[in-house]
């Protein structure tokens, strides 16, 4: 089993490699063809690949200029099959996180809720894969208030690291009598402002790696949590990212008056969502690379976007 999951992750990494590999080439050519297209001269890092690059560029058609994403091994089998998910806290959790997590499960269909007890992380990964488990999510708290979320999709990666802020259950909510009803229907997402391409290189084991667009990235782990809904699902679930803060809200809506009216009712829990991590494998696998890492001590952060505008 060990050598198996050695092997596969090897072949993964390779494929992600190649993916890198031709996104950094897909970046010069556009960098050579904007400066051709507005008359400027060619980057100084570019001009001893100039000559290639825009051979390259004559002999591409329309369909070619787009990169085109090798099979993915990450989300190969989204099409195929619904996710399903496994939750879990850290140990000995408070009765505020067991509520939540409780809530979590509801929000997100196909999931499962399993007491962390005594087993370590290693442990709850490999009952995972063997159970064909697609994500495993943990929740931690800090003094009962819950403040990180880590999203860790299998066999093989990404790990994307949240931290938790704002949390507000679905008991806290004031308004009661206006809060809808808790539907378990398949949603359907709302994912807004993940546009901005904050552009990464690195390597893991002589696999180069490049131009990984965060904001879509973390827009493709949140969304394949949920399967595809159906189109007459009343139940709507937001991804809203603003500042790289992601605030998630769960609503419901009716139509009491015919397709012009539409009642909306939200539902709960409601929190607020920052990534600071990404890392290229699973969450036991404390030797995987990382893919993002937010440094928010770097003076020019505050000026810069990593998700959206």
């Amino acid at each position: 089993m060990i050598r198996r999951t050695q092997r596969t992750r090897q072949e993964y990494l390779y494929t992600k490699s190649l993916e890198g590999a031709e996104r950094v080439q897909y970046e010069k050519k556009r960098r050579i063809r904007q400066a051709l297209e507005e008359g400027k001269s060619i980057p100084t890092e570019l001009r001893n690949e100039e000559h290639e690059l825009r051979r390259q560029i004559d002999l591409e058609d329309q369909e070619r200029q787009v990169p085109k994403s090798i099979v993915d091994n990450e989300y190969a089998t989204a099409n195929i099959r619904e996710p399903k998910i496994m939750l879990t806290t850290s140990r000995n959790p408070s009765s505020p996180l067991i509520q939540f997590v409780k809530e979590l499960k509801v929000v997100f269909p196909n999931s499962q809720r399993i007491n962390r007890g005594g087993q370590v992380i290693s442990e709850i990964v490999e009952s995972c894969r063997s159970h064909d488990i697609t994500d495993l999510i943990l929740v931690h708290e800090h003094r009962g208030q819950p403040d990180g979320l880590i999203v860790s999709h299998l066999p093989h990666g990404p790990t994307a690291y949240f931290g938790l802020l704002n949390v507000v259950t679905r008991h806290d909510i004031k308004d009661r009598k206006a809060m809808g009803k808790m539907s378990e229907a398949y949603p359907h997402l709302v994912l807004d402002n993940f546009s901005t391409k904050v552009y990464t290189l690195f390597h893991v084991n002589s696999y180069y790696f490049g131009l990984n667009m965060i904001g879509e990235r973390t827009a493709t782990i949140l969304k394949h949590l949920f399967p595809v809904p159906k189109p007459d699902s009343k139940r709507i679930i937001t991804f809203a990212n603003r500042d790289d803060y992601i605030s998630f809200r769960h609503h419901v809506y009716e139509k009491p008056g015919g397709p012009k009216s539409i009642d909306l009712k939200e539902v709960g829990p409601r929190f607020e969502l920052r990534l600071y991590q990404i890392k290229l494998g699973t969450v036991e696998q404390n030797e995987a690379q990382s893919e993002f890492v937010l440094r928010p001590y770097i003076n020019t952060a505050k000026k810069q976007k990593t998700l959206g505008s």
